[in-house]
C-alpha cells in the first residue's frame, strides 16, 4: 500500500486522532474590546473642549438665576432651548416646570436618567465671576450641574444614537428641595415603561471624580410631625383647676426619646428629634394649648413607617394621662414625608461597573449610610434603580463646603464625568436587560 492510500485510510478510520486548534477570540474578548471602544468614545466626546465649555457655559448661566421649588421657568426654558439645539424631543410643562425628553430607539428597553433643578433660599457668600444675581437664591446643592451634566449626556447620546439601542428618558425635575417634585413627576406617568433609572447627585463628601454608593439601603426616609395638646388653661397659682398641656408636652418629648434608646434595635439607625416648642405668653398663665414639632429619620420602610406609628401612639397617651388631648400631623407641604432611598442591587452593580470603567475601579467607592433624604427615592418605589454621588472636593477651588452652606462651589472638572457616567448607563442597559452585560 502506498503512503497516499495509507494516510487517507487514517484520516477515514481515525479521526479523534487528529486535533486542529484555531485562535479566535472568546466572546468576553469581543465584550471586552467593544466595551472598551465605546469608553474611548464617551470620554472623548465628554472631554471634548467644545462640549468642556458648553456645559460650564449652561451651569454658569443657571447658577446666575436660580429658582426655588416650583418656579423653575427660566431654568427650564434654558433645558428646552438645549434639548431643541441638540435635536431632542421632549413633553413640556410636566408637573409644572419639569421636562421630559426622549431619545435613542423609542423602542425598548426604557431606562432613565434624572436631573433636579431647582435652588435655595440662600443669600450666596462666594465671591466669583457667576455669583446669584438673585438676592436670598442660591444653587448651593449642584442642581445647576446637575441639569449640565445630564444635558452633557443627552449630547453625547445624541452623537452616538447609531449605537444606541435603548430609549433614554431624560427626567428634569423640579422641586427637589421641597420634596415634592418626583413624587409629582410619578404622578405625570414619567416612568411609564420605564426598566431602570439612575440619579446622580454632586457632594464635598469625596475628591472630584470618586463615585460613592451602596447597595440596597443608603439614605435615610425623612418625614416631620407637628403635635398639638390642648388641656385647660388658667392661673398658674392655682394648677389643680387646670389641664396642664406644658407638662402633657415636656413629657411627651422626653418619652419620645425613650423610643430610640429603649425600643428600637441599636444596629438599626434612627433619628427622632424634637426641634420646636410652643406654649403660653405669660410666666403665671397654663396656657390652652401647647405645639411642638421634630423629625423622624430610618433607613429601611419596616422601621419608618413603625417609628412614625409610635410617635403618634406615644403623644397621646402623653397627652391622655395629662387630662388632655392631642392632634399630631405627619403631612404637609412644609414637611413632606419622603421614603428610605433603596439602591437596587443589581442596578447597583451596573451603576458601579459604568463607573469603575470612566473614573477607575480606585476611584468607586462603598459610601456608609447617610441620614440625609432624597426624593428620588421616589422613583425607587416604583421601578429599580441605583441613586450614587459623584464627589467635587476640591481644596484649590474652594470645594470644601457641604451642600445648604452660602459659601458652597463645585469643581466644574467634575462635568464631563458626571455626563460620561450617565451616557455609559444608559448604553449599558440595553446589554444588561437582555441578561448579555458582565458584571
Amino acid at each position: 500500500m502506498d503512503h497516499l492510500r495509507l494516510i487517507l485510510l487514517l484520516f477515514l478510520f481515525l479521526p479523534t486522532c487528529f486535533t486542529f486548534t484555531f485562535q479566535t477570540p472568546s466572546i468576553n474578548e469581543f465584550s471586552n474590546q467593544s466595551s472598551s471602544s465605546l469608553k474611548q468614545q464617551i470620554s472623548e466626546l465628554a472631554n471634548s473642549p467644545s462640549t468642556v465649555k458648553w456645559m460650564k457655559r449652561i451651569r454658569r448661566e443657571i447658577h446666575e438665576h436660580p429658582e426655588l421649588a416650583n418656579e423653575e421657568f427660566r431654568t427650564s426654558a434654558l433645558i428646552r432651548r438645549e434639548l431643541d439645539q441638540l435635536g431632542v424631543s421632549y413633553k413640556w410643562p410636566v408637573a409644572g416646570t419639569g421636562v421630559v425628553a426622549k431619545l435613542g430607539s423609542g423602542s425598548p428597553p426604557f431606562v432613565a436618567l434624572r436631573a433636579d433643578m431647582d435652588a435655595l433660599p440662600i443669600q450666596e457668600r462666594v465671591e466669583w465671576d457667576h455669583k446669584s444675581k438673585v438676592d436670598g437664591k442660591m444653587h448651593a446643592c449642584a442642581h445647576d450641574a446637575h441639569v449640565a451634566m445630564l444635558l452633557g449626556a443627552a449630547k453625547i447620546l445624541q452623537e452616538m444614537k447609531d449605537v444606541l439601542q435603548t430609549t433614554v428618558v431624560l427626567i428634569f425635575q423640579p422641586a427637589e428641595e421641597r420634596g415634592t417634585g418626583a413624587k409629582e413627576m410619578v404622578r405625570e406617568k414619567v416612568l411609564e415603561d420605564v426598566g431602570a433609572i439612575l440619579g446622580l447627585h454632586l457632594g464635598s463628601e469625596y475628591q472630584t471624580g470618586v463615585v460613592a454608593s451602596r447597595p440596597g439601603e443608603f439614605l435615610a426616609g425623612c418625614g416631620g410631625f407637628k403635635a398639638k395638646i390642648s388641656g385647660k388653661g388658667g392661673l398658674a397659682g392655682v394648677p389643680q383647676h387646670c389641664y396642664d398641656p406644658v407638662l402633657a408636652a415636656s413629657t411627651s418629648v422626653i418619652s419620645l426619646q425613650n423610643i430610640v434608646s429603649r425600643e428600637v434595635d441599636p444596629l438599626d439607625s434612627q433619628v427622632l428629634s424634637v426641634a420646636m416648642i410652643n406654649a403660653g405668653y405669660a410666666h403665671d398663665i397654663i396656657p390652652d394649648s401647647a405645639t411642638f414639632g421634630g423629625t423622624y429619620r430610618a433607613f429601611s420602610k419596616k422601621s419608618f413607617y413603625g417609628l412614625r406609628k409610635r410617635i403618634e401612639e406615644v403623644i397621646k397617651g402623653q397627652a391622655e394621662v395629662h387630662r388632655c388631648f392631642a392632634e399630631v400631623e405627619f403631612l404637609g407641604n412644609e414637611q413632606p414625608t419622603i421614603p428610605p432611598t433603596t439602591n437596587d442591587v443589581r442596578i447597583y452593580q451596573l451603576a458601579h461597573q459604568v463607573s469603575s470603567k470612566i473614573v477607575g475601579e480606585d476611584k468607586v467607592k462603598l459610601a456608609p449610610l447617610f441620614t440625609g433624604s432624597e426624593d428620588f427615592a421616589f422613583y425607587l418605589e416604583k421601578v429599580p434603580g441605583t441613586f450614587i454621588l459623584l464627589g467635587t472636593r476640591n481644596e484649590k477651588s474652594g470645594s470644601i463646603y457641604p451642600a445648604h452652606s452660602p459659601y458652597f462651589f463645585i469643581d466644574e472638572d467634575v462635568l464631563p464625568i458626571g455626563a460620561a457616567i450617565h451616557a455609559a448607563f444608559a448604553l449599558s442597559y440595553h446589554s444588561y436587560s437582555t441578561n448579555s452585560y458582565s458584571l
